[in-house]
């Protein structure tokens, strides 16, 4: 076996957490090649792309249907390359409907496998814990709750803390302000409608998108900045997303909260006159205001220690050996 890595990542998201575990795997192990599918930040880190990370990065049911083909033969040309190349672990970061597909493979190679940021078996699916046990060597995990719930699965779990527990703590609003260029006394309302294109497409016709659910979220939460957050996905994905999630809130934020912290406009909620009548809420009333915040203090001390991606990194140098 020489000394290499296989790493799969996705979205923007999964492709900042892994190029940072990767910098510090370079920091323990000097020398170590990394390759396999990634974006950016990954390729910029040293990874050999065999794919990019944008063929991969498909959310919702109907959207995934016509990338189909393009994704098996991604999925085929790794397992061919994990077989000629023989490296001595794989990082497969989020995406788990084709990581866990990647991580059959490997296991039958004999190739361990770390898989970091866990699925949310917690919210549907519960039963892919069985899987993971099975082709998962260990599981690190990003939110707080998520080892407990590994607990009897036979799923070996390790809560490494969130990447963003590395930000610090919020300046001024006037610091950030300048650096913008806008007008310190303007009220200012942040838009933020996700990374992929579908979402772009979806979210962003409204008249005042403000922050898309998921990994958003958590770093405007971060940021101690007052937020509503809304969704839209196509109407069969959602559909069969009512059947098959039972959770009580879909923001990360509330996930972790354990309550309505934040507003949740979702499908034909998220229209423009309930994002901007939510919006205005938070501006004046100051009540509303300071209990988010609260919230949101409560959400930042929960994410655990920095340094998630040297635990990342050194739990794959043991898997290398």
């Amino acid at each position: 076996m020489s000394d290499e890595v296989l790493i799969v990542a996705g979205e923007a998201s999964g492709d900042l957490h892994a190029s940072r575990a990767l910098e510090e795997l370079q920091r323990l192990r000097p020398g170590v090649h990394a390759f396999g599918v990634g974006g950016p930040r990954l390729r910029a880190a040293g990874l050999e792309a065999l794919a990019p990370a944008e063929d991969i990065s498909v959310m919702g049911l109907v959207e995934v249907i016509p990338r189909i083909p393009r994704i098996l033969g991604i999925l085929r040309a790794l397992g061919r390359a994990a077989a000629e190349r023989r490296p001595r672990a794989a990082l497969l970061v989020d995406l788990p409907d084709f990581n866990l597909r990647l991580a059959t493979k490997l296991k039958k190679l004999g190739i361990p496998v770390v898989f970091y940021v866990s699925p949310t078996i917690w919210a549907w699916r519960q039963g892919r814990a069985k899987k993971i046990a099975r082709v998962v060597d260990r599981m690190l995990c990003i939110l707080p709750f998520e080892e407990r719930f590994y607990e009897g699965t036979g799923v070996s779990a390790r809560f490494v803390g969130h990447p963003f527990a590395e930000k610090p703590a919020p300046e001024a609003p006037g610091r950030y302000r300048e650096a913008l260029g806008l007008a310190p006394e303007r009220t200012t309302v942040a838009l933020v409608p996700g990374s992929r294109a579908s979402e772009l497409r979806r979210i962003f016709p409204s008249d005042a998108a403000l922050v898309k659910s998921g990994t958003s979220t958590l770093e405007a939460a971060l940021m101690l900045r007052p937020m509503v957050v809304v969704y839209r996905l196509s109407w069969l994905t959602y559909l069969v997303g009512r059947l098959l999630v039972r959770i009580a809130h879909f923001a990360l934020v509330n996930i972790l909260a354990g309550r309505g912290v934040v507003p949740e406009l979702l499908q034909r909620d998220a229209s423009p006159e309930r994002m901007a009548a939510e919006v205005e809420r938070l501006l004046g009333d100051r009540a509303a205001r300071e209990a988010q915040l609260q919230g949101l203090r409560e959400v930042r001390d929960s994410l655990g220690e920095p340094g998630a991606a040297r635990r990342v990194a050194e739990e794959v140098a043991r898997a290398m050996g």
